[in-house]
């Protein structure tokens, strides 16, 4: 039988999504957190900040610094992080277990601020980033690996970028939007033929979408 393109079957013979590879960590990623609706606020927060991390180097390096950066920025408490001074970047800058980049430090800090913003007026952050999940018109009708590959941004990673930067954050273009949408479930992004696709597929479909706070 061929195998699909973007497909690799592991030794536990399960078809998967290949860029995991062969590595545990980055399977075991693959197959419990990513594209997996998340609705809790520190989570999306990480997310999307250790993307802005990403930034020149592999999602494979975040992930495995990804307890030292809890533990650098305090879980991703945004409220906490928007706290910090001079002396925390100085801090980060000589963690040797995070990325030192004073660009993304900064704006990590800054992001977190406009985090507080965004929960304030929208209930919570959740309620924000969620409001963005794509109509089911601007989805393919097959998700495979030419269609994800052909498309490294879509029409909602750009709207949901162009917000943010309106609302004064930085490292959140469509490209970095996207990767933050398709690991935090607000699209479903495990290519035909994956055995985790109908899985992560359910769970969004049971998921209830947190709705904005009334005012």
């Amino acid at each position: 039988m061929a195998q699909t393109e973007g497909i690799i079957i592991g030794e536990d013979d399960t078809p998967r999504c290949a860029w995991p590879g062969a590595l545990p960590d980055y399977i075991a990623y693959h197959d419990s957190e990513w594209g997996r609706p998340v609705g809790d606020d520190a989570r999306l927060f990480e997310k999307i900040c250790l993307e802005g991390f990403q930034a020149g180097l592999s999602w494979l390096t975040i992930l495995r610094k990804r307890e030292n950066f809890r533990a650098a920025f305090a879980g991703f408490d945004f409220r906490q992080v928007a706290s910090f001074g001079e002396a925390d970047i100085a801090r980060l800058l000589a963690d040797k277990g995070i990325v030192r980049h004073r660009g993304k430090i900064v704006s990590t800090i800054n992001n977190a601020a406009r985090a507080k913003e965004l929960a304030a007026e929208h209930g919570s952050l959740a309620a924000y980033f969620w409001s963005f999940e794509p109509p089911v018109r601007e989805r393919p009708d097959i998700v495979d690996y030419q269609t994800l590959t052909a498309n490294p941004t879509t029409a909602a990673s750009t709207r949901l970028s162009k917000d943010l930067k309106r609302r004064g954050w930085t490292f959140v273009g469509p490209t970095t939007v996207y990767a933050f949408m398709q690991a935090m479930g607000l699209v479903n992004d495990h290519i035909q033929g994956c055995a985790h696709r109908d899985l992560v597929e359910a769970e969004r479909q049971a998921f209830a979408r947190p709705a904005a706070a009334r005012t």
